[in-house]
């Protein structure tokens, strides 16, 4: 290996620590990422991922417009409608709203297959009932992208149809390979997440502040227009993606008629709403897709180091790392990178050779594909964890990644042990 791989793995190293000691983490992901590109003689790299990063359409829509439909629900307490309407039958499950949390999550994710877009949807419904219930932010947080994965199960995931085109399947078929290995995922991260916030002592009833209290309290009777308020969006995505597809349509627009809705069923100044609305954009650029720019260029200088190819031509090496790498070389670079399309290039280069050793082209690759997908559920600098970090309220990603590391790691192993 070159020293500037080296040098990638000690600016990871301490990357991470710096992350533990609670570092603003936009200034440890840049000064990391520029620096690996600059030890790489490549700075320009760095400087393009963060130009490439600050216009990226599909999170700028899905992240702005949710914070801001976010702001809005928070304005007008239609959070706390919604919540004193489902308080009776919620608070009988008590601890096991959590799991419930990640289960609907989950299976939301099915129907929006980005992880980030979901978070953005889900997130303005969930986080006040977890919240109110006694769940702490982190807790919150953890319990939401416990179910961001459920997207491996979609037709409109990238992953699968890429699979599925490689093995010559259909997508449904190429589903249906790792089916059931997902599904059981599925319930490792709804068990373990609850597990995890139970040690951490996330979960204390009657632990709400005052002032989220406060908030209730200015609500004395529910208005059943105003409680579906932040249903909305949710309700559109999933109608239009699943049963409907005349109204199907992006995070962005549901978010929008969402706001409209919200809007028409309010008695507050338009004027003041429109601000408000803007005024969530704008934090949800500057607070979250401000991070997702960092690890942006984190990822680059990693590219740049060679550490990336380097880990990938140590799996194309040996037959039996490759048959192993295909689970845990894809989970590892999900870690690192924040991202499952990490799986993309183990698919490119080693998938093809899955008949040599002893696999089938859809098992591995599809393992490769869940493989990534479950690292960067416990990845600090994924873009779903920094969303919903910014909705929740979380100073820091590597709040989440105490509570998923352990269940995602117990996942891992069982599809490396079930798959291969």
């Amino acid at each position: 290996m070159t020293w500037t791989v080296w040098a990638a793995i000690v600016i990871v190293i301490l990357t991470v620590a710096a992350l533990i000691k609670r570092y603003e983490t936009r200034l440890v992901l840049l000064a990391s990422g520029f620096l690996m590109t600059c030890l790489s003689l490549d700075p320009m790299q760095g400087l393009n991922a963060f130009a490439k990063s600050m216009t990226n359409s599909g999170l700028i829509m899905a992240i702005c417009s949710a914070m801001g439909f976010a702001f809005v629900v928070q304005m007008t307490k239609y959070d706390v409608h919604l919540v004193k309407l489902l308080s009776a039958p919620l608070s009988k499950l008590g601890l096991l709203l959590i799991p419930a949390a990640t289960a609907i999550t989950y299976f939301i994710c099915i129907a929006i297959p980005s992880a980030a877009g979901c978070a953005a949807a889900v997130g303005p419904t969930m986080i006040p009932l977890l919240r109110r219930a006694g769940v702490s932010r982190p807790g919150t947080a953890a319990a939401i992208l416990g179910g961001t994965f459920g997207s491996m199960l979609s037709p409109g995931l990238s992953h699968n149809a890429y699979v599925a085109k490689m093995a010559n399947l259909d997508v449904i078929q190429t589903i249906g390979v790792h089916m059931n290995y997902t599904l059981v995922c599925g319930a490792i991260s709804m068990i373990g997440v609850t597990i995890m916030c139970i040690l951490l002592g996330d979960y204390k009833p009657g632990s709400v502040s005052e002032d989220e209290l406060a908030e209730e309290s200015d609500v004395q009777r529910v208005n059943i227009l105003k409680a579906l308020a932040p249903l909305v969006p949710v309700l559109i995505l999933v109608t239009g993606n699943l049963w409907i597809p005349a109204i199907k349509m992006g995070v962005a627009q549901a978010m929008i008629v969402g706001a409209i809705y919200t809007l028409a069923v309010t008695l507050s100044d338009p004027q003041a709403f429109s601000k408000r609305f803007f005024a969530g954009m704008g934090n949800g650029y500057g607070e979250v897709l401000g991070i997702i720019i960092a690890a942006g260029v984190f990822a680059a200088g990693l590219k740049a180091s060679g550490l990336i190819a380097v880990f990938i031509e140590v799996l194309r090496g040996s037959n039996e790392i490759a048959r192993w790498g295909g689970s845990l070389g894809p989970f590892v670079m999900g870690v690192i990178t924040g991202s499952g399309d990490a799986a993309f290039a183990f698919n490119e280069a080693v998938t093809p050779h899955a008949p040599s050793f002893g696999m089938a082209v859809p098992t591995l690759g599809t393992m490769a594909a869940l493989a990534g997908a479950l690292g960067r559920m416990m990845s600090p600098i994924s873009g779903v964890a920094i969303v919903i970090c910014g909705l929740a309220g979380v100073s820091n990603p590597i709040e989440l990644t105490k509570r998923l590391a352990i269940p995602m790691i117990i996942a891992i192993i069982f599809v490396a042990l079930a798959m291969v």
